[in-house]
């Protein structure tokens, strides 16, 4: 048996720690955007309905998981001089840049044109998403072997991605408001208004977004080689990936968590427009939520530490889970109440998706441990299908329930809700994602890889690499 010591640890530099998470600030510009503002943009922009929209929303999601199963199929086989993994990384970041943009363009067309465009924006951007942040994902198990140092990863990692959030849900309403009234812009694009402001504030969005990647490609370096050439059919890596409980469990867990955090963000504009009455609060409610992940992700090194990566997944679980639902409590006017519960969920939340991607690294360990070959693209593919179809059934969910409960948006004007629709927007963002939260508690209850666990596949497989390059 081998044992884990500093000359076979794989120590990462904060320099390429860095690099690599710069690429999910970049994400997160276009993943947070889209989560909080596209189905308003939808409803209130672009003059779509909100059932439609939700629909939109769950085909797209839904399709696009099928790329990413073949994504890590063509990853997990790819061969450049540059990896398996990084080359995507760059190839991909001016098409995410354009297609960022165009989903948040609200061309003049009649309804089923704007119908049509959003289609096939929507599942472009997707698409691109996908052959990009697949590839990225899968990145991080082959920066190092050390579970160690995958954990510091992905401290970094959300840290950075929350930046990429704050800075978009912090600062795009108001970039929104200037640009689209801005003289020079409103006289060159002869158009005025919320239309205008999104599709410039995206542009800028998306313009440092490729610099961003660039650099997560050339500060990067993939360590963890397969164990052998991939040739085999993606049928048996389907069904290697089937006898992968933890794998199986964290599927689970990220299609609910992804559901969670979408309904709640969805929600976010519609609750402070037509519930408390004040859209300027919505920036410095995200803005603060999000600093409460910020925090929640600089300690998850230490909670895991003091109380391993399972146990301490069960409580945030259930700390999300609580706060979320004492949110439909306070009323309109209870400012400081809202904030500090909302605060308390997202403090949770960012510890979650530390350890959820750290999980999926244990899992393609895992995964070569019992069957002897691994497949770290399939599995971080299949892992992020899970948070894909959550943001799909998320985002149906917020427009189907907003439909059901009355909604009427018009596009480029805010309009009196009932009250009927104003509960149903209570609901979005507190008891409902808690009813996802408690099955998440739920189905993490079953995930099998502890601590101790995680030692002897570590160890097993240290010793198994060097017995094959010994051969």
């Amino acid at each position: 048996m081998a044992t884990i010591t500093a000359s076979t640890r794989k120590y990462l530099s904060i320099k390429e720690k860095i690099g690599y998470a710069l690429g999910d600030t970049a994400a997160n510009f276009v993943w947070r955007g889209v989560i909080v503002f596209l189905p308003f943009f939808h409803t209130d922009v672009l003059g779509i309905a909100a059932a439609a929209s939700g629909t939109l929303l769950l085909i797209c999601r839904f399709w696009d998981g099928i790329t990413d199963l073949a994504m890590g199929f063509v990853a997990d086989r790819t061969r450049t001089r540059w990896g398996k993994f990084r080359p995507w990384i760059l190839w991909t970041a001016i098409p995410f840049g354009i297609l960022s943009v165009l989903t948040f363009w609200a061309p003049d067309l009649s309804y089923s044109g704007k119908l049509i465009w959003a289609y096939a924006t929507y599942y472009g951007l997707l698409v691109i998403y996908t052959i990009h942040h697949m590839p990225y994902n899968a990145l991080r198990a082959a920066l190092s072997p050390d579970p160690t140092e995958r954990a510091s990863v992905a401290t970094y990692l959300l840290l950075f991605a929350v930046m990429g959030g704050l800075f978009m849900q912090g600062f795009a309403l108001s970039l929104v408001e200037y640009f689209g009234h801005n003289p020079s812009l409103v006289s060159l694009f002869g158009e005025e208004g919320d239309a205008l402001g999104y599709k410039v504030t995206m542009a800028v969005f998306a313009l440092v977004g490729v610099i961003l990647f660039v650099l997560t490609f050339l500060l990067t370096r993939e360590r963890v080689q397969d164990p052998q050439v991939m040739t085999t059919a993606l049928k048996q890596d389907l069904k290697d990936l089937m006898r992968n409980r933890p794998w199986i469990i964290l599927f689970a867990l990220g299609i609910l968590f992804v559901t969670f955090t979408t309904l709640k963000a969805s929600a976010t504009l519609y609750y402070f427009v037509y519930f408390v009455e004040n859209r300027g609060l919505a920036a410095a409610f995200m803005t603060v939520g999000l600093l409460g992940a910020m925090l929640g992700a600089a300690i998850t090194g230490k909670l895991t530490a003091r109380l391993g990566k399972r146990r301490l997944m069960l409580y945030l679980i259930i700390l999300g889970t609580v706060s979320s639902a004492l949110l439909y409590l306070p009323g309109r006017e209870a400012i400081v109440p809202i904030f500090v519960l909302s605060t308390i969920t997202e403090f949770a939340t960012g510890p979650i998706v530390t350890l959820f991607f750290a999980m999926l690294a244990d899992s393609a360990d895992y995964s070569e441990w019992i069957n002897k070959r691994r497949a770290t693209g399939l599995v971080y593919s299949a892992g992020t299908i899970s948070m894909k179809f959550g943001s799909g059934v998320g985002g149906a969910l917020n427009g189907w329930i907003l439909a059901l409960f009355g909604y009427a948006g018009v596009a480029g004007m805010t309009v009196a809700q009932s009250p009927e629709t104003i509960l149903g927007i209570r609901l979005l963002i507190s008891v409902i994602p808690a009813v996802a939260g408690i099955l998440m508690l739920v189905a993490f209850y079953f995930y099998p890889l502890d601590d101790k666990t995680l030692l002897q596949i570590e160890e097993d497989l240290i010793a198994r690499r060097g017995v094959a390059e010994a051969g």
